[in-house]
Order: C-alpha cells, then structure tokens, then sequence
C-alpha cells in the first residue's frame, strides 16, 4: 500500500514494552522447572506492535503512550523510531518502562506476564494532554494495556474510526465497545465482550453464543457498529453492521514459527487499510496476510513486514 497523508493519520493509545523471549523446548509445567534455550530482549507491548504494524504497512502513526527512566525504554522505542512513528506524544515517567515476559515453546504458542511500569501512568490526564491529536486522526486504536479511564478517554476523544481491540480482558464502559468500528477479538475475547455488553461485567459467565458467527452476531445485535473476529490459523470473520453478512476471511496457510504480535500485526495493518479508505473486508484480507507473514519470523515487532514487503 502506499504512503498515507496526514488526514490519513492512524493514533494509537496504549501500551509499550521490552518484552522478554524465552524459548524452551516445552512450556514448564505448575511448580516446575525448565532449562531455557534462549533469551532476547526486543520491543514489544501492544499498543507499540500495533503502531508499527500500521507504520510498516504505510500508515502516517502516531503513538500515545509512556515509557520509564530506565535501560529497557530507548529499546522498546527503538524499530518505532526507525519506521518514523511520532512518538512526540510518548511520555518519560520516572519509573519503570513496561515489561512482558514471554515464554514460546516449539509449536510457536506463547504463554505472556506483562509488567505494566509506566504504561501505568497512561491514564485519563495523561491521554486528555493529547486530545488534539487524537481528534484529528482518521483511525484511532485502543486496546486494554493501559488504565481503563485512558482508554475510555481515547475513545471519548475520538471522532474518526475507533478500532477496538478487547485484550487483555478487562473492566470497560461497554460503550467503548459499542462505538467500535470494528471490535476487533479473538474467540475467548469476543465470548467476553458479549457477556460484558449483556451483563456490564466482563468476569459474568460467558454466553452460550454458539459459533463465532453466533458471537459476531451476538456483538452486533448489542450495539457494536463492525466487528473482527481472528482466529489464528483459521483466519477471521468479520461483521460490518447491523444486516450485514458474516464475512469468513480465509487464512494463508504456513508454518507458524512464533505466533507472538500476531494479533497486533493484524489490527495495525488493519487500522492503516482503513485510513487509507478500504473496506472492513478488504482491510482484513490485507491483515490477514501482514499476520501470516509475522508468525513465520521470531518475535513481535521485528517480525512485521515493511511497506516494501511483497505479501
């Protein structure tokens, strides 16, 4: 895709780590002890994967978010710097930068502690400091790693698109989901999100929605404008609307070597198809391919393809 404009522009609010790799052989299990083969320290966080994934796919992106005063924050700065990413509105806090720790195993399947440090910090003020930017872009991109009244307010502040994406599961106005266009969740996030717009609580029992049709179905009828459902190595579906289809978007296949960012690869790329003017189901085509390159690389943002890339 070709570079956008200015009015073109994808913010995303959120998180950014230095995220910790681990590679074992096989995952421990509870009490036990495993010897590693390999540590890599890399930048990460959900909000940054996404921000570069928009970037690498050609999107003009600025970030909103924090990092701390320590070793680990010019690191998970770094490959956003190297894409032109605005970063103007990445905040230095006196604390630590956010931290996950990653454990892959040999199928490419990942277990993650995530460490919030200054991530913390990226709350209502914090984004309300940003309001201007965060009016002004086409698309805007939340997702749960930072405090809850950050991410209401982004989405508050927003009068472009919002891309939503519900993880971690966590407590939220679930107006933030209504006014997502799309939602975008994995089968155990959707489950979720469809008990939270039923209930107000993200922790009720989930619903007995069905299939992930059902449950984009379900999400729709209460309130959400679009919906993605991702669904790893089966690809996604998506919903763009009340009477609206439900869209499969068929996967490409290959040989997963390490599924870390994958998702955020997919919502990045998807946030830059959309403001560049693509429909939601063209958009997702396009992420569904920029995440099946990811997950054939090690790690999160390194695995992204550049704008150059041919998928």
């Amino acid at each position: 895709m070709k570079n956008r404009t200015a009015e073109c522009r994808v913010v995303v609010v959120g998180s950014v780590n230095a995220d910790l790799l681990a590679r074992v052989a096989r995952r421990p299990g509870l009490g036990e002890t495993v010897i590693g083969q390999s540590l890599t320290v890399s930048p990460g966080g959900k909000g940054a994967n996404q921000a570069l994934a928009a970037a690498r796919t050609g999107a003009d992106v600025a970030l909103v978010g924090a990092v701390g005063d320590d070793e680990y924050a010019a690191g998970a700065l770094s490959l956003l710097r190297d894409s032109d990413t605005d970063l103007s509105a990445v905040a230095s806090e006196s604390t630590s930068t956010g931290v996950a720790v990653i454990t892959v195993g040999p199928d490419g399947d990942n277990s993650i502690i995530v460490i919030p440090g200054a991530n913390g910090t990226v709350g209502r003020e914090a984004v309300a400091r940003h309001a201007g930017l965060i009016a002004g872009a086409a698309v805007v991109v939340v997702q749960m790693e930072i405090p809850r009244d950050g991410v209401e307010e982004a989405a508050r502040l927003a009068t472009g698109r919002l891309v939503v994406n519900y993880a971690p599961v966590v407590p939220i106005d679930p107006d933030v989901l209504r006014r997502a266009d799309p939602l975008v969740v994995n089968e155990h996030e959707a489950a979720a999100a469809a008990s939270l717009l039923a209930s107000g609580s993200p922790d009720a029992a989930p619903l007995a929605v069905g299939t992930e049709a059902d449950c984009a179905q379900a999400l729709i009828e209460a309130g959400v404008r679009s919906v993605a459902i991702t669904l790893g190595e089966r690809g996604a579906l998506i919903c763009d609307g009340p009477g609206r289809p439900i869209v499969p978007i068929p996967a490409i296949p290959v040989q997963a070597v390490d599924t870390t960012g994958a998702g955020d690869a997919f919502v990045g790329a998807l946030a830059a198809a959309l403001a560049d003017g693509f429909t939601l189901e063209d958009a997702a085509g396009m992420a569904t391919s920029v995440a099946a390159y990811s997950v054939q690389r090690p790690g999160a943002q390194a695995s992204y393809p550049s704008v150059e890339t041919t998928l």
